[in-house]
Order: C-alpha cells, then sequence, then structure tokens
C-alpha cells in the first residue's frame, strides 16, 4: 500500500499537502500486427462481441438480464461522444460495435425483421407450403409488436438517463 506523498508549497507559513498517488488510467498496449495478424484479431473480436450480443439478448429473454441496460439514440450519441474524446480507435470501436450489434440483430428470428423472413420462408419450406397471408399478416403483427415494445423501452431508459426529465417521473 503506498502513503500519500507530501510536497512543500510555499505558501506562506510551512503548509504541506498530501497527495495520494491514485489516477484513473486505462492500461494500453500498442501493437503493430501484419495483414492476416489484423484479419485474425478483427474476426476474434467480432466473434466476441456477437458472443455478448446474444448473451445478453438471452438474458433478456430469460430475465436475468435487466432491460434498463438497453440504450437507445440519446445515450448512444452521449457514448459516442465520450469515445470521440478518448480517440478514433476507441470512436471506431465503437461504431463497429454498433454496427455487429444492428447487424445480428437485425438477423434475430422476429417477424418483420430480415431473420423473421428468413425465419418464416424456413418454416413454409419445412412445411412444404406457402402460409396464407392472414397467417403471415399475425406473424408480422407479432413482430412488430416485439419491434414497438424494445423501442418504448429503450426510448423510456434513455429519458430516464437525463436527469430533468427524471425529475417528472415520480414513479421512480
Amino acid at each position: 500500500m503506498r502513503t500519500p506523498r507530501t510536497d512543500e508549497y510555499s505558501i506562506g507559513v510551512d503548509h504541506e499537502i498530501g497527495r495520494l498517488g491514485v489516477a484513473i488510467v486505462d492500461e494500453t498496449k500498442s501493437i503493430k500486427p501484419g495483414a492476416l495478424e489484423a484479419v485474425t484479431m478483427s474476426v476474434q473480436r467480432n466473434v466476441e462481441y456477437g458472443g455478448l450480443i446474444f448473451q445478453t439478448v438471452w438474458g433478456l429473454i430469460t430475465r436475468e438480464t435487466s432491460p434498463k441496460q438497453l440504450m437507445g439514440p440519446v445515450a448512444i450519441a452521449q457514448l459516442s461522444g465520450e469515445q470521440a474524446q478518448l480517440g478514433w480507435i476507441a470512436l471506431f470501436s465503437l461504431m463497429a460495435s454498433i454496427s455487429l450489434n444492428l447487424g445480428l440483430l437485425n438477423l434475430m428470428p422476429i417477424p418483420v425483421l430480415d431473420g423473421g423472413h428468413i425465419f418464416i420462408m424456413m418454416l413454409e419450406g419445412l412445411a412444404r407450403r406457402d402460409f396464407s397471408m392472414r397467417v403471415k399478416e399475425k406473424m408480422l403483427l407479432a413482430g412488430f409488436v416485439v419491434i414497438l415494445m424494445l423501442m418504448v423501452t429503450v426510448i423510456y431508459n434513455d429519458l430516464t438517463r437525463i436527469s430533468w426529465i427524471e425529475r417528472f417521473m415520480p414513479w421512480r
């Protein structure tokens, strides 16, 4: 354990100010990979982030993950500003993470999304017949309701992160 360092300042009479040697700094390691190593590292990072995305979605389904963790446009804009202050690499990493997140979520088997259309076509292939338009409409409506609920949750979370708006929410 470190003890605070004392420095003498000429503030008049002999005053000493103690300083604790603590600073918030992320450890960084600079590497310069070759082209093949960079592609390998990128694939590894995308697989890791993809796993976290699916883990979060599964946690939301099983109620192990709180929906309060979801962020919408307001929180993403705030996070982007924070990452931009850290530098280009942090900002591009965030952009890549958001892009991967949106791409994977778009492939989820929720009707209305691309993955939902693929899922419906797969079910039709297994059944070896086309579903009626009425059945497809019901499936798409259910998917739309799920997406709408997700949007309302995300926007609500964004609004609760703004302190002056939170004051108008007596239930919080």
